[in-house]
């Protein structure tokens, strides 16, 4: 048994800690929002976003970080542009034996650092490990089979959260390429908006198995130049994060793509649906291709809609009609 302490009160936390305290760990959750921290201690269900799933008592609600003090494993569970801000508060808080994860897909906005790095340059004593893969809360609450990757520079580090973790519905794989793994699980955000997007339009199969591949093209070219391996992006943070948040009602991305897609103004359906990391990324990540040189044509186009007020339409039409070239690369095959 461990002592384990999500931060964050959303989806994905309580849905790791529903599981972590079902496999008999002692179980910690601080959020900065009282009202629903209250909401959840009177209610013991997360009815917006989990329905039906219990939280046990035996589960902690706490706003006061202190509370994180004696925890074996701290893991991080919220959107990515508050990753820098809750690792100050929380850095006196967590004893130097604990293990950090870090299970946001995002990076952050003017300095391009994957959220492993926002959090090391916080607290730089604690080892970290990610955790990526095609695992949707509402599915991992409810106990269905998951499988996802965790990733560390620290290979002690990475072996003790698989091992502490990993149960008969929820098996983790270990991978040492940290950078890979963290950029497969951000930029497929991506990809899923304009998947969304594809689908609110009422286009088909042919158009989103399109999108889907060259999607992944584009992601493992940044990834390869950012320092990840070829591999990674073939595998659960990879296609399989890509694949589960393209197709799925329960991603938030694919659902605010719908709403675009159908005409909704992009800022107006992000503010309907929530957290949707791909139209914060988006903007970064073509900041960054270009910083770096890497070409992104779907990204290109989908920052164009965003912020230039492109067409959806028009961003299609000239992604159709971009210069020929050969299929295969050597930048990442």
């Amino acid at each position: 048994m461990s002592k384990i302490a999500v931060l964050g009160s959303g989806g994905f936390g309580i849905s790791l800690a529903v599981m972590a305290d079902a496999h008999d760990h002692e179980v910690t959750v601080w959020s900065a929002f009282s009202d629903e921290i209250e909401m959840l201690r009177i209610e013991r269900e997360h009815k917006k976003l989990l329905p039906g799933v219990k939280i046990r008592e035996s589960i902690d609600l706490i706003t006061d970080i202190s509370g994180i003090c004696d925890c074996d494993i701290v893991i991080f569970a919220i959107p990515s542009s508050f990753v820098r801000k809750i690792a100050k508060i929380a850095a006196p808080h967590i004893k130097k034996e604990a293990i950090i994860v870090n299970t946001g897909k995002g990076l952050e906005d003017d300095t391009f650092k994957r959220l492993s790095e926002v959090i090391f340059e916080e607290i730089p004593a604690n080892p970290i490990v990610s955790i990526s893969g095609p695992s949707h809360a509402e599915e991992v609450a409810l106990g269905y089979p998951t499988t996802v990757t965790a990733a560390s520079t620290d290979r002690d580090a990475m072996y003790y959260i698989q091992d502490k973790l990993s149960n008969e519905a929820f098996r983790i794989y270990a991978c040492d390429d940290i950078v890979g793994v963290e950029l497969g699980g951000a930029l497929k955000n991506i990809i899923a908006l304009c998947a969304g997007i594809c689908d609110g339009m009422g286009y088909g199969d042919n158009t989103k198995a399109a999108l889907m591949t060259r999607g992944l093209t584009e992601i493992a070219r940044l990834g390869v130049k950012l320092g990840g391996r070829p591999e990674t992006f073939s595998g659960l943070s990879g296609i399989g994060d890509l694949i589960v948040t393209c197709t799925s009602m329960h991603s938030r991305n694919r659902r605010a793509g719908m709403l675009i897609g159908r005409g909704m103004p992009p800022a107006e359906a992000v503010a309907q649906v929530g957290t949707v990391e791909g139209y914060v990324c988006a903007k970064i990540v073509w900041k960054l291709a270009k910083e770096v040189g890497v070409s992104m044509p779907i990204t290109e186009k989908l920052y164009e809609v965003f912020v230039e007020n492109k067409s959806i339409k028009q961003a299609l039409s000239e992604l159709m009609q971009r210069p020929k070239c050969h299929e295969m690369e050597k930048s990442w095959l």
